[in-house]
């Protein structure tokens, strides 16, 4: 069921963020504004119900574009359920302290960030609930401050703070390509965990990033 009501909205903060281009394969480079994947896992963090889920219209740029650039250590790889099984069987294990194991990686973010992110409540096909409960759940949560987990801004240790919006917000007056972006994953009906990813071809407006819909003719799949 498609939402007919008007977008909720939230105001997003922070003083770092990092919005990693997916063409990037070894440096982290951030888009230059939120993408939609991070506003909806934000919004996730605040309020999630299986009844719903959210689908974002607009990001507002609400402060004008700043990068910083950090060099971080980090691991090359990770420990997985197949690994351990394996290291219980034969001995071993994880050692993120081995320099094979590490690496310094250079990140390019985006720091003193402000957005005002739109979207809305789309219910389940199988829910027959109406979904001004949720919305205005999700009012109380950001008025009140509380959430299910600290959203964060691409990265999980850039922590967003949120709020509601004042009504003074107005985005920047920049207008410029951003390329392409992820707008959601398309999972197969059999539930074997398989995705296609699926991007559109993302603008700037006037300091607005609109969020095209699924199906769309500026999605593309990857």
């Amino acid at each position: 069921m498609e939402s007919v009501h008007p977008p909720v909205t939230v105001k997003l903060t922070g003083e770092f963020a990092c919005f990693t281009r997916p063409e990037m394969k070894v440096e982290r480079v951030s888009y230059p504004v939120m993408t939609p994947s991070a506003a909806r896992g934000a919004l996730e963090a605040i309020f999630w119900k299986p009844e719903f889920r959210w689908r974002i219209e607009e990001i507002w740029v609400l402060n004008p574009i700043r990068y910083f650039s950090i060099l971080r250590n980090e691991v090359n790889g990770r420990a997985s359920e197949r690994a351990a099984a394996d290291w219980r069987a034969h001995g071993g294990g994880y050692n993120a302290s081995d320099p094979r194991n590490r690496a310094q990686r250079h990140t390019l973010g985006l720091r003193d960030v402000s957005y005002l992110v739109r979207a809305h409540v789309d219910m389940r096909p199988d829910v027959t609930d109406e979904p001004a409960k949720y919305r205005d759940q999700f009012r109380r949560r950001v008025r009140d401050g509380r959430c299910f987990a600290t959203p964060y801004l691409g990265c999980r240790e850039f922590a967003a703070s949120f709020s509601e919006p004042d009504g003074t917000e107005a985005p920047i007056p920049e207008t410029t390509g951003l390329g392409l972006m992820l707008l959601d994953i398309t999972y197969a009906p059999d539930r074997s965990g398989r995705g296609t990813p699926q991007f559109f071809e993302a603008r700037l407006d006037g300091g607005v990033l609109r969020i095209p819909r699924i199906p769309a003719q500026s999605v593309k799949g990857a």
